[in-house]
C-alpha cells in the first residue's frame, strides 16, 4: 500500500514540474493513427502489386501492411506535428508587419489566379486542369514575394492612415501610443534602474512581464541565502519604481506560451511590442540584438558617463589595497574606475594627488594609470 502511495506522489510530483507534457501524448497519438494508416494503405499497395509478380495477395498485403506499419509509426510526426509546431513558432516570432504582408500577398494572388481561372477553364483537356492550379501558384508565390521586398513601406502606408504624419496626438484626440522598455530579472535586481528612473531620462513606461516577475519570486525564495537576498532586493526595487519613480512601471499578463525560458518569452514579447529591453545580462544582450532587438545595457550607460581623464590631469585618489605588480598601489574614484598608482604601495590607506599617465579602456570598465 505504501508503494502504491509513493508512486502516485512521485507521478503528482512529475505532472506538477512538467515533466509529463502533453505533447508527447499527442506525438504518440499521431504515431498510432499514421501507423494504422500505412497498414491500410500498405495492404491495398500489396494487393495490387501482386496481379504482376508471383506470390499469393494475403501475403503481399501482409509484408505491405507490415511496411506500412512501420513506416507511419516512424515518419508520421515529421509530416504532421512537427512541421506544424516549426510554423506555429516561426508566426509566434515573425514581426507583424511581416505576417501582414504575406498574407496581403497571399490574397493579392489569390484574386489575380481567380480571374485568370475563367478564361483557362475554357482550354481544353489537360490544360484547364493543370493551369489555373499553376497559375495560383506562381501568382501566390510572386505576391508574398513582392509584399514581403516592400513590408516597411506597407508598415508606413498602414502607420500614415492610422495617425495622420505631422500631428503629435491620434486623429480623436487621444495621447500618442504608449512607448514601453521591457525589464529583464538582471537589472531588476541590479538595483540602478531606481536611480536612472528618478533623473528623469527614461520617458517610457516600464514593462515586466509576469513571467519576470514569477522568476523574480523564485529566486527571493531561494534557499540559498545570497540568492534570497538578491531575489528581496529586486522585489523592493520593483516597489520603488511603482512608488517614487518619476516614470509609470506596470506589470502585464502579456505571455508568449510556444517558447518556456524567460529570454526567449522576453526577446518574442519585444519583437510583438517594438520595444527595447533593458537588461545587463550579456548573453541575452547577444541574442536580442542577433534577432533585431534593441537592447538598453546599464553598464554601456555606466561606462559611457564616466569622467574622461587624459595624460597629464592631476586627480585624488585614496589607495585601498596593493595592485598585482611590485610597488604598485591600487584605488577607487566614485564612479568605481579603478586607478593604479605606481610606487603607491608604501602609501597604503593614505589619500594623495596622482598624476594620469595612460588611460586604457577594458570590457570590464575604464582603468586610469598614474604616478605620484
Amino acid at each position: 500500500m505504501y508503494i502504491v502511495y509513493i508512486r502516485l506522489f512521485c507521478f503528482y510530483n512529475m505532472v506538477h514540474k512538467g515533466i509529463v507534457v502533453m505533447r508527447v501524448s499527442i506525438e504518440f497519438i499521431f504515431r498510432i493513427l499514421g501507423a494504422v494508416t500505412g497498414v491500410f494503405i500498405g495492404a491495398i499497395l500489396g494487393q495490387e502489386l501482386s496481379y504482376y509478380f508471383s506470390g499469393t495477395a494475403e501475403s503481399y498485403a501482409f509484408l505491405f501492411g507490415l511496411l506500412g506499419f512501420l513506416a507511419g509509426l516512424i515518419l508520421t510526426p515529421y509530416i504532421t506535428i512537427r512541421p506544424m509546431r516549426y510554423i506555429t513558432r516561426q508566426l509566434i516570432t515573425m514581426p507583424p508587419e511581416r505576417l501582414a504582408a504575406i498574407i496581403i500577398g497571399l490574397f493579392i494572388g489569390l484574386m489575380a489566379a481567380a480571374l485568370l481561372s475563367l478564361p483557362l477553364a475554357l482550354l481544353g483537356s489537360p490544360f484547364r486542369q493543370v493551369l489555373p492550379l499553376a497559375v495560383a501558384f506562381v501568382f501566390c508565390y510572386l505576391g508574398v514575394v513582392i509584399m514581403v521586398a516592400r513590408q516597411q513601406d506597407l508598415k508606413s502606408f498602414l502607420t500614415s492612415l492610422r495617425m495622420p504624419q505631422g500631428s503629435g496626438t491620434q486623429s480623436n484626440g487621444s495621447s500618442p501610443q504608449e512607448q514601453y522598455i521591457l525589464l529583464d530579472t538582471s537589472v531588476i535586481i541590479d538595483g540602478r534602474i531606481a536611480d536612472i528612473g528618478k533623473t528623469g531620462f527614461i520617458r517610457d513606461t516600464l514593462l515586466v512581464p509576469n513571467f519576470i516577475l514569477s522568476e523574480l519570486q523564485y529566486i527571493a525564495d531561494s534557499p540559498d541565502p545570497l540568492r534570497r537576498g538578491r531575489g528581496r532586493l529586486g522585489l523592493e526595487i520593483l516597489t520603488n519604481l511603482q512608488n517614487e519613480a518619476p516614470i509609470p512601471t506596470k506589470i502585464t499578463d502579456m505571455d508568449v506560451s510556444e517558447v518556456r525560458d524567460a529570454d526567449s518569452k522576453l526577446v518574442a514579447l519585444a519583437k510583438h511590442l517594438h520595444c527595447p529591453i533593458l537588461t545587463n545580462d550579456y548573453n541575452l544582450n547577444r541574442v536580442a540584438e542577433l534577432q533585431g532587438v534593441p537592447v538598453l545595457n546599464i553598464n554601456d550607460l555606466a561606462n559611457a558617463v564616466k569622467v574622461n581623464m587624459l595624460p597629464g590631469e592631476e586627480l585624488t585618489v585614496k589607495i585601498i589595497q596593493e595592485g598585482r605588480e611590485p610597488g604598485q598601489g591600487v584605488g577607487f574614484l566614485q564612479d568605481g574606475t579603478m586607478v593604479v598608482v605606481e610606487d603607491g604601495s608604501p602609501l597604503l590607506n593614505k589619500t594623495l594627488s596622482v598624476t594620469v599617465t595612460k588611460v586604457l579602456q577594458t570590457s570590464a570598465g575604464r582603468m586610469i594609470f598614474a604616478r605620484t
